[in-house]
């Protein structure tokens, strides 16, 4: 390992306790990190879906194994992510750097007023028979799975509220839940990448680098939202959407030569 893998390696952990706390991929902080390393829009977000399946698929074994991920719905949910993941390779090689960092920027305020001012945390449980809600389960992934792999976030962020409006879920049972559903949009989103041509040596060093940093952050995540009141949690999370937001504007102001740093 170099010097220069350490920035990476800080990311990772970082982005793996966000993942930890709100079931999220990381890409709302490595999408900007990488954005200020350098990267692509295209590259930032190969190499955030790659290290996506790291911190998913460890998060995912430890809430199995605390018994705070329900498997049916996770399935249905995933596989609905696994059939929208698939068309987002082609969705990424359709659009400009300039434009991805756009819409990505666009998404992120998107998210940020629906946490901030949108649907409260106790939501009363719907009763929904297990037909219609395996139906807004596949449903919501697979929306989820065509738009936010393109983006680069996983998409645990844009299917929370979709579960808790939807099926009145409570906050830990969405977070285990999102990120269960991560592990399927981004190996999905990795193959149609790699078809696309968007996957390269490059990546797969730095997404492996941050993948494996980000697995120590998920376990630190996880210890840390069992002890977490609810109130701090939400606070917690729109900082963590407010500080995407501001890397990702400075970011596309670069990128259109509206400033110079």
């Amino acid at each position: 390992m170099e010097i220069t893998d350490l920035p990476y390696l800080i990311i990772g952990i970082i982005s793996g306790i966000a993942s930890g706390l709100f079931g999220i991929g990381g890409g709302m902080i490595i999408v900007p990190s990488m954005f200020a390393l350098g990267a692509s829009a295209h590259h930032a977000i190969g190499i955030s879906v790659l290290q996506m399946i790291f911190a998913a698929v460890f998060g995912s074994y430890i809430n199995y194994k605390k018994k705070n991920l329900n498997l049916k719905d996770g399935i249905m949910i995933g596989f609905g992510g696994l059939i929208g993941a698939s068309f987002s390779g082609m969705l990424l090689k359709a659009l400009s750097d300039v434009a991805l960092t756009s819409v990505f920027l666009a998404v992120s305020c998107i998210f940020f007023i629906k946490y901030a001012f949108g649907i409260k945390e106790n939501i009363v449980q719907n009763q929904r028979s297990v037909w219609v809600k395996n139906v807004i389960l596949f449903i919501a992934g697979a929306f989820t799975g065509i738009f936010a792999i393109s983006l680069g976030i996983g998409g645990g962020l844009l299917i929370a509220p979709i579960l808790a409006y939807f099926l009145g879920y409570d906050s830990k049972k969405v977070v285990s839940l999102s990120l269960f559903f991560v592990i399927f949009a981004s190996v999905s989103g990795i193959i149609s990448f790699s078809n696309s041509g968007v996957i390269d040596s490059e990546v797969i060093h730095k997404g492996i680098l941050v993948g494996i940093a980000s697995m120590v952050g998920v376990f630190i995540g996880i210890k840390i939202i069992e002890k977490m009141h609810i109130s701090a949690h939400r606070k917690i999370l729109l900082c963590v959407y407010a500080l995407s937001i501001l890397g990702t504007t400075h970011s596309l102001l670069n990128k259109l030569n509206f400033i110079n740093f």
